[in-house]
């Protein structure tokens, strides 16, 4: 008996001191964006190293299996619970303290890894500080020049994919080593996108993430990037690319989304360029809508090719059709209410003020950087 709560003590001890450490590095980052960087630059990497490339090698995503799991022990431990509550009537005080301690142990390791390989990232240098790439205001005339820039060069490579006897893109290029490729080459510009990349991973549910509109996700626990397989194909190289560039530690969604445009336009792949300047597009053409003319988003809209518009319509067909269909164990609007309001608390408690609409703030880097004035591949 003695054993056993001197074992519990220790227990105690060791979450005192694993949910301190984590209060103390958020509350350092929040304060201290030096030290963010710091860590983005000399800590970061060795986790990726040392836990990422191991977990890398297993041939499915240990992250959607730890959630399955997690989601499994809660659904089992309840009715345990209640079943030795009442057959242990002399120990129930133990039992709750085991149950207890598993309960919390699962909660530290969320917290410990989160704060780890993602909370703390969220407050480093942005990536236009860190290389330079200038801040500043824009007319609606630059936008409209940076829309028929992107439409040119996406009319163009749509002639250049492969597509279906009903005008679809078809995706024929691979999802791992062509997008670890690609992220790398821009490390000769970009040095902290540099050195090694875990290999991207399909969700088995893939269908639930559609539920929830989701093409991707970053497992901070399990350092991992994983993409939708059933989403509409031309999401799906820009998407590897995004969650990679996650990986590399640039945890803001519109940076992600511009690392990733520029390692599909560099790409030597048509497929890959296409979907990066796809995705571009689609940016662009919502901030013309906010901010222009009627008549200059009817000519926006009215400059795509057929091709371009049978991706995008099939694109929005597909996510529609899984809206309205009861496949799947929760009603998808149930779904996607739920996860779209955890996506925007999780967004503004990382500092993230404007939180989903921050992954359209990619159009300032694109401006910024000058996409569309200087050929910059």
């Amino acid at each position: 008996m003695r054993s056993v709560i001197k074992k519990l003590n220790r227990n105690r001890l060791a979450l005192i001191i694993i949910f301190g450490v984590c209060i103390f590095l958020n509350i350092l980052a929040w304060c201290s964006s030096g030290f963010s960087d710091w860590y983005a630059e000399h800590i970061y990497p060795f986790w990726v190293s040392a836990f990422g490339r191991p977990i890398a090698l297993l041939p499915f995503s240990l992250g959607e299996i730890m959630i399955i799991l997690f989601i499994a022990i809660i659904l089992l431990t309840v009715p345990a619970l209640v079943i030795l509550l009442i057959a242990l009537k002399g120990r129930r005080k133990k039992v709750m303290k085991v149950c207890g301690l598993v309960y919390i142990w699962i909660l530290a390791f969320i917290v410990l890894t989160e704060t780890l390989n993602c909370f703390i990232l969220y407050h480093r240098s942005t990536f236009g500080e860190i290389y330079g790439i200038p801040k500043t205001e824009h007319t609606n005339t630059e936008l409209i020049e940076l829309c028929d820039y992107l439409t040119a060069n996406t009319n163009a490579l749509s002639k250049q994919v492969k597509r279906g006897e009903d005008g679809r893109f078809i995706l024929t290029a691979d999802l791992d080593e062509t997008a670890k490729k690609a992220m790398a080459a821009l490390g000769d510009e970009f040095p902290m996108l540099k050195g090694y990349y875990v290999t991207p991973k399909p969700i088995i549910n893939s269908f639930f993430m559609s539920q929830q509109y989701l093409m991707g996700i970053y497992f901070p626990f399990s350092l991992e990037a994983n993409y939708n397989k059933e989403m509409y194909p031309s999401n799906l190289p820009e998407t590897v690319c995004h969650e990679l560039a996650h990986t590399k530690g640039f945890m803001l969604e519109d940076e992600a989304n511009f690392i990733a445009f520029l390692a599909c336009d560099r790409c030597d792949d048509p497929e890959y360029r296409y979907s990066g300047y796809l995705r571009a597009l689609k940016y662009v053409l919502s901030q013309v809508e906010d901010n222009c003319s009627d008549e200059e988003v009817s000519k926006a809209y009215g400059a795509l090719a057929m091709e371009v518009k049978v991706d995008i319509n099939g694109n929005t067909e597909y996510w529609q059709q899984v809206q309205e269909s009861d496949e799947g164990l929760l009603p998808s609007k149930t779904v996607a209410k739920i996860s779209d309001a955890a996506m925007e608390t999780s967004l503004k408690l990382n500092g993230v003020e404007d939180g989903k609409r921050s992954y359209g703030r990619m159009v300032d880097l694109l401006l910024n950087y000058g996409i569309g004035k200087t050929d910059k591949r």
